[in-house]
């Protein structure tokens, strides 16, 4: 009797602490959901309302500083070319580019190689974009940075001579599956065209608008163009963002070294205007795969005039 009522007396003390212990794990459980729970809902009102605000913040930025007007664009124009410089451009070859930074989705990327008398047009045209220069004259960018503080420019040293243009195309189209590709990050390349040595940052940009208006190149030993227009072909071929499509202008369009190089490596089938001195050209990305850059090297200009 003695025995059954121990067995019974640890049963007894026993069961409720069981009965204790079981319902101490529930709530602790029942607390951490409730915790978990609590910290969603919070991170996804904070997210929601960050998303919010900086939706609003663009919206206020953009009404703020909205594009230049068609009028006062049009007067820019006009007065720079009228001005006393005989270098400058001519207003349709001026309209042309500003036609596509006024399309341009904001804010918009410009990329212009030369400092030309234009360059102080560009950087007011693109209003609240980012407008760079190249220029291979380091003094002259220096000086042009300290006059106008708000340009933007960087020098550039070319390894190229005019009288090499055919040798270097040649070098291009038999290194074209490796150092030469159309899509490529130029930072890295040895391709004998690819401007390696601007700053790193300049090749993370989706460039919307380039302008090949430089370096010099009407004399044998000038560096010509070709490295120029090589790198703007790579550029916007090799765009990642939701901006498939770019702008390439080329200046000067007349010049042998332009044509023929604009030919090779930009293709006469994205050429969509040409003037006497300016060639607009319309490039797509690619694939990354690609090894080519032309889907056909003879067939005529879509759209010139």
């Amino acid at each position: 009797m003695k025995n059954n009522l121990s067995n019974s007396t640890r049963l007894i003390l026993l069961h409720p602490y069981i009965q204790k212990q079981g319902s101490s794990n529930r709530l602790w459980l029942l607390a951490l959901v409730s915790f978990l729970t609590l910290a969603f809902l919070a991170t996804l009102i904070y997210t929601r309302e960050s998303i919010t605000t900086t939706s609003t913040v663009a919206a206020v930025v953009a009404a703020a500083n909205p594009r230049l007007s068609a009028s006062v664009s049009r007067a820019l124009i006009h007065y720079a070319s009228n001005s006393n410089n005989s270098d400058h451009m001519t207003y349709t070859d001026m309209k042309q580019i500003s036609d596509a930074l006024r399309q341009c989705s904001q804010p918009c990327n410009l990329l212009v190689f030369g400092l030309t008398p234009e360059s102080l047009l560009w950087r007011a045209l693109n209003h609240n974009g980012r407008t760079v220069f190249i220029d291979e004259n380091r003094y002259y960018a220096a000086y042009i940075e300290e006059k106008y503080p708000e340009i933007e420019a960087y020098d550039v040293q070319y390894a190229t001579k005019l009288s090499e243009m055919e040798e270097l195309i040649a070098a291009v189209k038999e290194q074209a599956r490796n150092e030469c590709r159309p899509v490529q990050n130029l930072l890295f390349s040895e391709c004998k065209l690819g401007l390696n040595d601007l700053p790193n940052q300049l090749y993370e940009v989706e460039w919307d608008v380039i302008l090949v208006d430089g370096p010099r190149g009407y004399w044998p030993e000038a560096p010509g163009r070709m490295a120029a227009i090589f790198t703007a072909a790579v550029l916007a071929r090799s765009k990642r963002g939701s901006n498939p499509k770019t702008h390439v202008f080329v200046h000067d369009f007349n010049m042998k070294v332009d044509r023929v190089t604009s030919d090779e490596f930009l293709c006469r089938e994205n050429l969509v205007k040409s003037t006497d001195t300016m060639g607009h050209f319309v490039l797509d990305r690619m694939d990354s795969n690609a090894v080519q850059f032309c889907r056909n090297t003879h067939s005529p200009p879509s759209n010139s005039s």
